[in-house]
């Protein structure tokens, strides 16, 4: 048996855009996804701290400090947002026991912070 667990979150990033006219996905800061564990077109959840909204998109790469949404996840979030961005991995209750996810939180520039 497999559980879904937390593998990494981007903590308190803020939105720098959002894109209506995009095909989709989120746009992120190259370097906060590889401190984050995270690869481009991996499934992730957005958590938008402000206004409460909770939805599902890929990740594109994108320059520093970007955090970018596309497409119509553009409609769920306004710029200046503060989001969750969270992405899971299955794994086996044995596995998960020692398993420990990475957290990257970031100040208001979208920069790491560890």
């Amino acid at each position: 048996m497999t559980i879904s667990m937390l593998q990494s979150k981007i903590h308190r990033a803020t939105v720098t855009d959002a894109n209506l006219n995009y095909v989709g996905s989120i746009t992120i800061d190259e370097e906060l996804i590889k401190k984050a564990g995270m690869l481009e077109f991996q499934k992730v959840d957005i958590l938008d701290i402000n206004n409460g909204e909770r939805f599902s998109t890929y990740i594109i790469k994108g320059k520093k400090g970007e955090i970018c949404l596309n497409g119509a996840a553009a409609r769920k979030v306004c710029i200046g947002d503060l989001v969750i961005i969270v992405s899971y991995a299955q794994m086996s209750t044995d596995e998960a026991l020692n398993f420990k996810p990475k957290i990257v939180h970031v100040n208001s520039k979208n920069e790491a912070l560890e």
